[in-house]
């Protein structure tokens, strides 16, 4: 494939950095990539359909994927439609088709499989619906509301969760600037441990844990300073973590942050954002993990970078995505990537997998 100018690794301070492996899948490519600390490609898999969406590694080391569905979307942005399990070798060894997924799917313990999907929601309800852009309802004229679909192996949906049955459409306008093809965008999907999901809605920005035996919202938040947020999930202290993008806020110029907040108290306890604001921008995708030893795995996914950060802000890594393929919006090529994930070398998802 063609490559971006200065691909790579820019940035390496050894002794600060989480060794592991990264897994991506740039969006619109027919592959996703493991990457070693120097950049270096060691594994690849291709994929069939053109990845769009969220790349991860299962435990017994599989490629966990969404992808391009066969059939049309309700709404074409954010299309997906294809969700894919391939071994190490490359072998699909689960494949759910669903044109109405999109953006994030996970695999949950129990071997079932949660994702995002899209319906439209009942005309009566939707006239309650506020914000948005006048007249930009989806091509059907409808308003598609995002639900949380798990389904088995063998693909029958076991359990579903609609918003706007749980949520007061009229209290969650959508932001003035977003069309009103869609209710609430969620792009991210968090199965926690005890059943519950985490679930990040991006044109009302806001994030909520829905009750998986009632099915009702028992933590939200809101925030229109986060600009879209992408990636929210909860971390091993019960802080909740979230790429705040910075698109169509008030501030003078965009820009984007990583920030941890306290759930109890919804106030930031630590924030990265660059010194120079202009040099960290992501208006759309993107997301951001915590490291085992403190530091911040970034992806700032508009222009495929992925860093790493110290707690102070330093940062230690710096890798530039060098593949590139056709933008699902505009036409040109770009080198965007979704979300991208770090992997210790020890874990279950890489040992004994790639040579050391």
């Amino acid at each position: 494939m063609p490559h971006v100018p200065q691909p790579g690794v820019s940035i390496h301070k050894k002794s600060k950095t989480f060794k592991g492996f990264t897994v991506f899948a740039p969006t619109r490519s027919k592959f996703a990539y493991l990457i070693n600390m120097n950049g270096e490609e060691v594994h690849r898999w291709e994929i069939n359909e053109g990845a769009i969406n969220h790349a991860l590694l299962l435990e017994n080391g599989n490629l966990f994927i969404g992808e391009r569905g066969p059939e049309e979307s309700p709404i074409p942005m954010a299309r997906g439609g294809r969700i894919r399990e391939y071994d190490w070798d490359g072998n699909v060894v689960w494949d759910h088709v669903d044109n109405t997924h999109h953006h994030d799917a996970r695999r949950l313990a129990n071997g079932n499989t949660a994702y995002i999907a899209w319906h439209a929601i009942p005309k009566k309800i939707q006239k309650r619906i506020k914000g948005g852009l006048p007249g930009t309802a989806a091509p059907d004229g409808r308003i598609y509301g995002d639900v949380i679909r798990e389904v088995n192996p063998a693909g029958d949906v076991v359990w579903e969760w609609r918003c706007w049955e749980h949520m007061k459409v009229e209290n969650y306008p959508i932001t003035a600037q977003y069309p009103r093809e869609e209710f609430g965008h969620a792009n991210t999907l968090v199965p926690l441990a005890n059943g519950d999901y985490l679930i990040g809605f991006r044109v009302i920005n806001t994030v909520a844990i829905v009750d998986r035996k009632t099915k009702k919202i028992k933590w939200e938040m809101r925030d229109d300073s986060w600009g879209g947020q992408h990636d929210p999930h909860i971390l091993p202290n019960k802080n909740l973590m979230l790429f705040a993008n910075g698109q169509l806020t008030s501030a003078a110029h965009p820009f984007s942050r990583v920030l941890e907040i306290n759930t109890r108290t919804k106030k930031t306890v630590w924030e990265y954002r660059d010194p120079q604001v202009m040099n960290f921008w992501s208006g759309f995708i993107s997301g951001a993990e915590r490291l085992p030893p403190g530091n911040t795995f970034i992806c700032e996914g508009a222009y495929g970078r992925f860093f790493e950060v110290t707690p102070e802000g330093e940062t230690v890594w710096e890798y530039n995505n060098p593949y590139v393929g056709p933008s699902p919006l505009y036409g040109h090529e770009q080198n965007w990537v979704f979300r991208a994930h770090r992997y210790a070398a020890s874990s279950p998802q890489i040992k004994r997998r790639v040579k050391q």
